[in-house]
């Protein structure tokens, strides 16, 4: 577990001194990083994993158009723009029919689907070998100290040398995770704001190809199925299940029986069977840490909120933070500015709880039915029908699914 104390350990070397230390080489510590080093700040990215395991850690990959010209702007989308499909559309479907919901009709955008882990690589490459950014992989006991004077340093066993090292530095980017360091450093200090919705989703990686070319989101009494394309002959599914259920509950035969169920249609195409690569549980939670600043300390990403996948919106808040720190730190650092850092965690906070409400509210209508409750189950219908039946509802909700609602 990390700590925040005086350094140096018995064993350190001469401190190492770089502006910022950013813990974590997720989508939000390389936004962060690539940030400085396009400004010419020295900054050092520190991460627990190699660079092998960042670069193949799958996770999900659906980009808000907002987030995608962000990244464009900053020179960062290059791979992204040429390689992610664009989603203008999706279907729901309830009562044993298809209703298809035309986002891109209603606002103009659209959402962008690039898995994550080859965004990851995108930034890796641009930040250590484009820009010339400091990294460090597989380091181990990573420690913060001193946050809340001058000069903060982090700490860390080398793999190499099995010594630790300490860095000096102005700022540190807490962008490792709830179980990271950085969160573990201010563990007394944070208030964290959590909620479980009760449920688990069966997360499923299949080796057949979508039955349609746009993500399904199935609402049935015995539980909510989702289908997301990953590519010609990859699907990606999600079936709801108990909180905390064993993968080995549901072989092939009873998961492909579910998903076509739950999937089921009048004149949808039956889904293609294949082999499923990946099996795994995710308890369905959220949690806020507030604030998200502590002396020289900022989190983003993950350290500072987590968003179930229920809407898709974690990649995305990360990376949001991540501008916006990058920019405060750049603004701080070069011009003496510290208006950006003093307000990063107010302004961020505004953005992570509406996408926290909003993740409420989709939970309803996509798991309300299957509660068994006759109220929560004709509310959520009521809430679907409207998608279809009332163009302001249907724009509103198009609006906040593709992120374009607000600017914060």
């Amino acid at each position: 577990m990390a700590v925040t104390e005086t350094y140096p350990s018995p064993n350190s070397r001469d401190p190492q001194r770089f502006s910022v230390v950013v813990v974590g080489a997720g989508p939000a510590g390389l936004t962060v990083g690539c940030v400085l080093r396009a400004a010419g700040v020295d900054c050092l990215v520190l991460e627990t994993g190699t660079r092998e395991f960042v670069e193949q850690r799958p996770r999900a990959g659906v980009i808000e158009e907002p987030v995608v010209r962000g990244l464009e702007r900053r020179g960062l989308a290059g791979n992204l723009l040429e390689r992610a499909r664009r989603d203008t559309a999706c279907e729901f479907r309830f009562d044993g029919e298809r209703h298809s919901f035309g986002y891109h009709e209603l606002t103009g955008h659209h959402h962008w689907v690039y898995p994550q882990q080859f965004l990851v690589t995108d930034l890796v490459r641009e930040y250590a070998d484009v820009r010339g950014g400091a990294v460090r992989f597989g380091v181990r006991d990573v420690r913060v100290h001193d946050l809340d004077g001058d000069r903060p340093s982090v700490s860390y066993v080398c793999p190499g040398s099995g010594l630790r090292e300490v860095v000096v530095c102005e700022f540190v980017a807490g962008c490792d995770g709830a179980r990271g360091a950085t969160r573990a450093a201010v563990a007394g200090r944070a208030r964290v704001a959590r909620h479980d919705y009760g449920i688990g989703w069966l997360a499923l990686l299949a080796e057949a190809p979508p039955s349609a070319d746009r993500v399904l989101f199935g609402c049935h009494p015995d539980g909510f199925a989702g289908q997301m394309p990953r590519g010609p002959g990859v699907t990606r599914y999600y079936l709801q299940c108990p909180p905390g259920d064993d993968p080995e509950n549901w072989p092939h035969a009873r998961v492909w029986a579910e998903l076509h169920r739950r999937l089921g249609a009048a004149g949808a195409e039956p889904l293609t069977e294949g082999p499923l690569v990946e099996k795994r549980v995710l308890d369905m939670h959220d949690y806020v840490t507030e604030p998200m600043s502590f002396g020289r300390l900022c989190l983003a990403g993950d350290a500072a909120h987590l968003v179930a996948p229920i809407a898709a919106k974690g990649l995305n808040l990360a990376v949001h933070d991540a501008f916006a720190l990058g920019d405060a730190f750049v603004a701080r650092l070069l011009r003496g500015d510290g208006a950006g850092l003093a307000g990063y965690s107010e302004s961020r906070l505004r953005q992570v709880w509406d996408y926290q409400e909003f993740s409420q509210w989709l939970s309803e209508l996509y798991h309300g039915g299957a509660t068994g409750d006759p109220f929560r189950a004709g509310t959520a219908l009521a809430r679907l029908r409207r998608l279809f039946s009332s163009p302001v509802g249907a724009a509103a909700f198009a609006e906040r699914y593709l992120g374009t609602a607000a600017r914060y």
